[in-house]
């Protein structure tokens, strides 16, 4: 549960409001929101369920056991406390929370501020911003003080066959690009290193609104993700794109990258490599091209780190497309690979397609995924052993091990970079390290700098 400290001398008779949040990053954006709004409205945030007035539990709906999870835990909320408002996509998924748990206060989707605000006012008094002053221009983060989410728009155009997402988040709505970096101006101010862009699709950023030129700090803008991250990466921080669709101008970033200006990474959701199959899926790419593309990227930019995910045991999937999923990862040679078994959502068209696979198969497929990328993941980390990069620290641990991150990490998706005797060393400070060891996901690295 997410908590939020306040003058010991102010908490008398003042509503609590405990928080669980699930889900993604864009989730996690959601939760920010609300909590800044609380404790902006004089609220206070309470770690534990015994001590809230009422709960707020922000929910996930993509998949099925992230439902699952989800209504477990707003039984465990409404156990615990019996006061339950719900928020997030699961409560865009019809009556199936009311189903399941029909006594809690209120049901919203996702990035209803305002609506669960307004549920909370029927049920605790109505604060009249004592602690508006202590509310951080950036509002509330739930991340560490050195890195954050900067979500650039919201919903999503496409129609994939797996995915619910438009009809939880609705279609794409891009931020102002001035509203986007003040944010990050704010951000950077407050000490946050790391800046994550995320969206449900960061290339189409600005596309419903014609690419509309914007303004920030009197100058124009275009609503436009490569103008948007050449001005991102003159805040002289890391910056970390999420959730990228190979659209063709995707290419533009790729010298930004070799520039220095952005993070040399890049995480494309690929999902599949047979033609036959990414049609049935409805996703925008060709495997070819892509694999001509990430040569050409290379060429541009060596150092690049390309991150995707891709869904195994698809209906209809033969043994054929699946041995052809397998070299196009020989081919392209990712640095991270996500994977998952493909499973039915409710709502999604794919349901209907025909010749679902079997899920002892769909296992069996992925298990062989895995090691053959993770064979990959190996190889291309050992080339990594004698040279220097430049991480990010994350945490000291108990043993004085600092965890750390390089420019190929994203957080809790990637791997890390392990520095022994790192005592000196704290959360947020960035240092070179030469690389000395690796295994599949993970490296050992020795201290030469440290910079705060």
């Amino acid at each position: 549960m997410a908590a939020a400290p306040a003058p010991s001398h102010l908490t008398s008779k003042i509503p609590r409001v405990g928080f669980v949040s699930l889900g993604c990053p864009k989730a996690t954006v959601d939760s920010e929101r609300i909590l800044t709004c609380l404790r902006a409205e004089g609220y206070l945030i309470s770690p534990s369920y015994a001590d809230s007035d009422l709960v707020i539990v922000n929910t996930c709906g993509f998949i099925d056991s992230a439902i699952a999870e989800s209504l477990e835990t707003i039984g465990e909320a409404l156990t615990e406390n019996g006061k339950v408002i719900v928020t997030g996509c699961l409560g865009a998924k019809g009556d199936i929370v009311r189903q399941m748990h029909p006594s809690v206060l209120a049901v919203t989707g996702p990035q209803a501020t305002e609506a669960v605000m307004e549920a909370i006012h029927k049920h605790l008094p109505k604060r009249h911003d004592p602690y508006m002053d202590l509310v951080p221009p950036q509002g509330i983060k739930l991340t560490p003080g050195h890195y954050a989410y900067l979500k650039i728009s919201e919903g999503c155009n496409h129609k994939c066959t797996f995915c619910i997402i438009p009809s939880m988040r609705g279609t794409l709505v891009s931020r102002p690009a001035g509203d986007v970096l003040q944010e990050a101006r704010n951000l950077v101010e407050a000490g946050v290193k790391e800046l994550l862009v995320i969206s449900q699709d960061t290339s189409a950023y600005g596309v419903d609104i014609g690419h509309r030129t914007g303004f920030w700090q009197g100058r124009p803008v275009r609503t436009r993700i490569t103008e948007l991250a050449k001005a991102l990466g003159e805040l002289g921080i890391w910056v970390r794109l999420h959730y990228v669709y190979p659209y063709p101008h995707v290419d533009e970033l790729i010298p930004l990258m070799a520039e220095g200006k952005l993070l040399p990474y890049l995480d494309i959701p690929f999902q599949h490599a047979s033609q036959r199959i990414l049609k049935l899926m409805k996703r925008p790419a060709n495997s070819e091209n892509i694999l001509a593309r990430i040569r050409a990227w290379r060429s541009i930019c060596p150092d690049i780190a390309i991150r995707s995910t891709f869904i195994v045991g698809f209906p209809g999937e033969t043994e054929s497309e699946f041995n052809e999923l397998l070299g196009f990862l020989t081919d392209a040679q990712l640095d991270r690979v996500g994977a998952f078994t493909y499973s039915p959502v409710e709502g999604a068209t794919a349901n209907h397609l025909p010749d679902h696979i079997p899920s002892e198969l769909q296992r069996e497929r992925l298990a062989l995924f895995m090691q053959h990328q993770e064979t990959i993941s190996r190889q291309r980390l050992a080339a990594r052993i004698g040279k220097v990069l430049r991480v990010l620290v994350d945490s000291i641990d108990e043993h004085g091990m600092a965890i750390t991150r390089s420019y190929a990490d994203a957080p809790e998706i990637d791997g890390l970079v392990y520095i022994e005797q790192g005592q000196l060393l704290k959360a947020g400070d960035q240092v070179d390290v030469q690389i000395v060891n690796t295994d599949t996901h993970d490296m050992w690295g020795e201290q030469i700098t440290t910079t705060r």
